[in-house]
């Protein structure tokens, strides 16, 4: 693969800087052209040691509008980042619709880097590789225009750049060990490279060896991956109608069959509530001192309970272990994000807990039902929320979703009793009788989001939430065993 490109391509003084002018500044109107558009650039740098990739930044900083453009650099993880799945440093630096971001080092780095120096075996090196063509696949799917440049450095040509940049006090830490390393870097990389290159998000490769050639083709492809993008962008056709929510027939319904039970009494509620709270004060300690994260989701019909669900497990908890993430309809700042970013965010750290008070499934619920994302877009996020979960727990956190299931005969005993009682009154919003009058669409809707992503690593909990009693004790109950499990 990197023999192909070791081609001693030069681009002569005076014939770079007769291009360039033309070159900037069609790469400038292309920046600017971004503006308002609903996809976001990433610029992703990467390659041999030594090979420009510093250098390459600036240049391209330089001819970028800097108004439209971040650039970040990834090198060791903070012990913060250590302490989440590692996609989440990336997910923090995306950058925003109608923005360009310069990603020097990348979520490349660490699975080469880790497989050269024996961190990582080939098995895991494979695992890590399709994570990123699923990340990839994701943002592409979203929108994202993804420039992948690898900039190649023969190995004679490496030595000579190094030494070159040890004489004048620019050479990094790790470049001579790297060095040493040079065949097995260029076979990892080749892998990973083959491994990821698609269709949608081809590796493009440069031959650094020449400056003057190295960025003319780098902003040229930029600039042709940018209009190519535009105009792709512009011949989209209008998202499909809502109608698709109707797709599948009626038929026995899961909730429906959900097990309502008996009434807790309340002399046995308060017997087992203040158990279970014991038990689980004690496990969320001992997660802490084990460095055992654990985030927790609820969702539920509205008036299901959720609400004074979350109070009975924080309660149990020391407020300093524990954070409630309130979910409401995204702001401009997260819609300028996949709907995914604004979830990465708000991992916990190692020991730690987040509760998120509805989350990333009202992309299949609300977002599906009232048509506020098109049936493409919702359709490929259950995979899209499985391969999330999946690297949650794969990096140990626990997590536990609960569904929390009220009847719709119970739903509107409790609608009535907000409307009636002065302090509940603020629960009551003409959006949650409006949610009711569409219950049979979002029916459909749960089943589908149960069917799909209630998986081995990361299942639903279905509440039967008509008496809250049992229902808060099911919660707790649910969270004690699958924490205890899990320490």
């Amino acid at each position: 693969m990197f023999e192909a490109v070791e081609l001693g391509q030069v681009l002569r003084h005076a014939k770079y800087e007769a291009a360039l002018p033309r070159l900037r500044s069609s790469l400038l109107q292309a920046h600017l052209d971004l503006r308002g558009q609903k996809f976001q650039v990433i610029v992703i740098v990467s390659g041999a040691d030594g090979a420009g990739k510093g250098e390459l930044v600036h240049r391209l900083n330089e001819w970028l509008d800097p108004r439209g453009v971040e650039t970040h650099a990834f090198w060791e993880a903070s012990d913060e980042e250590l302490e989440r799945p590692m996609h989440w440093r990336f997910w923090r630096a995306m950058p925003g619709r109608g923005r360009v971001g310069i990603f020097f080092g990348s979520w490349y780095t660490e699975p080469v880097v880790g497989r050269v120096f024996g961190r990582l075996s080939r098995g895991q090196l494979d695992a890590a590789l399709q994570r990123i063509v699923e990340l990839e696949q994701m943002l592409t799917a979203d929108g994202t225009l993804l420039v992948k440049l690898w900039l190649h450095l023969p190995k004679k040509e490496q030595k000579k750049r190094l030494k070159k940049l040890e004489r004048a006090g620019r050479l990094a830490p790790d470049d001579w060990k790297h060095f040493k390393c040079y065949d097995k870097f260029a076979k990892v990389s080749q892998r990973a490279l083959r491994h990821t290159g698609t269709a949608a998000v081809p590796w493009r490769l440069i031959e650094a060896t020449d400056r003057r050639y190295r960025e003319f083709t780098a902003g040229t492809l930029l600039r042709d991956a940018i209009r190519q993008h535009l105009v792709e962008a512009a011949a989209e056709k209008a998202p499909p109608s809502p109608a698709a929510n109707r797709r599948r027939s009626r038929r026995i319904s899961l909730l429906d069959r959900i097990d309502e039970g008996g009434r807790l009494e309340a002399s046995a509620y308060a017997r087992r509530l203040k158990a279970l709270q014991t038990r689980l004060s004690r496990l969320t300690w001992e997660a802490r001192e084990r460095r055992v994260s654990t985030v927790m989701v609820f969702e539920g019909w509205d008036a299901a309970g959720k609400g004074s669900g979350i109070r009975r497990v924080t309660q149990a908890m020391d407020p300093r272990l524990y954070r409630v993430v309130g979910i409401a309809a995204p702001t401009d700042e997260e819609r300028a994000q996949h709907y995914l970013w604004r979830f990465w965010r708000h991992l916990p750290r190692s020991g730690r807990l987040a509760i998120f008070d509805r989350s990333w499934y009202g992309r299949v619920l609300v977002e599906r039902v009232e048509g506020f994302a098109p049936p493409a877009d919702w359709g490929r996020a259950y995979q899209e929320i499985n391969a999330f979960e999946e690297q949650l727990v794969e990096h140990g956190i626990v997590v536990i979703k609960f569904w929390l299931n009220v009847s719709a005969r119970e739903q509107l005993r409790r609608f009535r009793e907000r409307q009636e009682v002065v302090y509940k009154r603020y629960k009551i919003t003409e959006e949650d009788w409006r949610n009711r009058s569409k219950r049979g669409a979002y029916q459909v809707a749960v089943e589908e989001m149960i069917e799909r992503c209630s998986t081995e690593v990361a299942p639903w909990t279905l509440v039967a939430g008509d008496d809250k009693k049992s229902a808060r004790v099911s919660i707790l109950q649910t969270a004690v065993e699958r924490l205890e499990t899990a320490l």
